[in-house]
């Protein structure tokens, strides 16, 4: 088993800490191999920001997502940038208030934003929201990233008073295609 995910948005999402929740999380409570790697811009908010996280069975020779099987788009230059890296049997999912234009028929647009804003009271969550539904698809597909493995590794890297908010935000994603 090997599967590429990509997490791409704006600075400022949290979409960095969210690939490193799921590579702790699949790598430390897991033991898989994982390898995490991130580019943002030099804007400290606004510009562009990615996260890959490549996880494997087997040692990851080499540490760059190529065709990723999981694309995850919180803004439109997102998706317009790393569309094309999606492997053509790949899972593409992209928050439906920030993404209007694409052209791929199985997408999954689904509320992230809209969630967090309504739900949690702030769109702050957007990140972990989208994090937990990439774990109900891990489990599933690929059998890891698991809800109790990145739990444990959310716990480790948030705020301690935003914790239960987080940890919130991750059990919505993750019953978030069950409730569409």
């Amino acid at each position: 088993m090997r599967v590429e995910v990509r997490l791409a948005g704006s600075g400022g999402q949290g979409l960095i800490l969210a690939g490193i929740i799921l590579a702790e999380g699949c790598g430390v409570y897991e033991g898989k191999y994982v390898v995490q790697t991130q580019s943002y811009g030099p804007e400290a908010r606004g510009g562009s920001s990615r996260s890959d996280v490549i996880i494997s069975d087997k040692e990851i020779l080499f540490p760059k997502a190529r065709r990723v099987d999981i694309l995850a788009c919180l803004s439109q230059a997102a998706y317009c940038d790393y569309c094309d890296s999606l492997k053509e049997e790949g899972i593409l999912l992209l928050d439906d208030f920030y993404v209007r234009e694409y052209n791929s028929p199985s997408a999954l647009l689904l509320p992230f934003s809209r969630l967090a804003r309504e739900q949690l009271g702030r769109e702050l969550f957007a990140n972990i929201i989208l994090l937990g539904t990439m774990a109900k698809i891990l489990e599933k597909k690929y059998d890891c990233g698991s809800l109790d493995s990145l739990k444990k590794a959310l716990a480790k890297r948030v705020p301690k008073d935003y914790l239960s908010q987080n940890l919130s935000a991750l059990e919505l994603g993750y019953s978030i295609l069950e409730k569409l």
